[in-house]
């Protein structure tokens, strides 16, 4: 007889820079710098269970979509590549509205604390949401997980980037949070700004603020034109 559902248990938990969704790099490794924390739960945070990761340059990270509050699902879904104006197979895209919520991110893995009791992996190249509940984590193998001759026609090549810009007083902020917090906040945002951060369906609106929250630092910032980004504002808590 076959089983239709299987029950999974957590095994760590993201502590990302990425405090809500809107934002968030649309695949991962994108956006270098966007660091996140795996926090392994106990019974999992026994450090044989991760002894040999540390020959490890990347991993595959299983996890839920555990803010995806749509209910159910839909055999055609519209991918935000293709402008929300096209619908294709949902098993031909990569939307969090699926059968099963579960994502799946290859990231830089930049080492593994042991502290206090807790076993951290400290990760880059994230696209993962503060919180997020993690089901599995694996080894990249370059030789059988790069497949050069891999063809997507739907996803041939990356978006071009935009033109981000930051004013000098913002540039101060941004000095100052990097002083304080060893994070390159002004790279960090024009990471994220320049993959637009908006659905490619909308036309870029010249007169609305667009806003994120990245890290502690409440991100604004507006359109030039369909090619060029201003950040408007930046505002922190512990930044001055």
């Amino acid at each position: 007889m076959t089983t239709t559902h299987y029950t999974f248990p957590i095994i760590g938990i993201i502590h990302s820079c990425f405090k809500e969704k809107f934002g968030i790099p649309r695949q991962p490794n994108l956006v270098p710098l966007a660091r996140a924390e795996l926090e392994l739960l106990a019974p999992y945070n026994d450090p044989a269970a991760v002894e040999g990761l540390e020959g490890v340059s990347h991993v595959w990270i299983q996890f839920v979509f555990h803010e995806n509050n749509l209910e159910g699902w839909k055999p055609k879904v519209r991918p935000p590549r293709l402008g929300g104006n096209q619908s294709l197979g949902v098993f031909a895209t990569r939307s969090p509205v699926r059968p099963a919520p579960i994502g799946l991110s290859v990231v830089k893995l930049d080492g593994i604390d042991l502290r206090n009791g807790k076993v951290i992996l400290q990760l880059s190249g994230v696209d993962l949401l503060d919180a997020t509940p993690v089901l599995d984590i694996k080894p990249y193998i370059p030789y059988a997980d790069c497949v050069l001759t891999a063809e997507n026609k739907i996803a041939a090549e990356s978006p071009p980037l935009l033109s981000v810009q930051i004013p000098d007083v913002l540039m101060e902020f941004c000095r100052d949070y990097q002083t304080q917090h060893a994070v390159p906040l002004a790279d960090l945002i024009r990471q994220i700004l320049q993959q637009d951060p908006k659905p490619a369906y909308q036309q870029p609106d010249t007169e609305r603020i667009y806003g994120m929250k990245l890290l502690d630092v409440d991100l604004r910032w507006r359109y030039l034109d369909a090619h060029h980004i201003l950040v408007d504002s930046l505002a922190g808590d512990s930044a001055h």
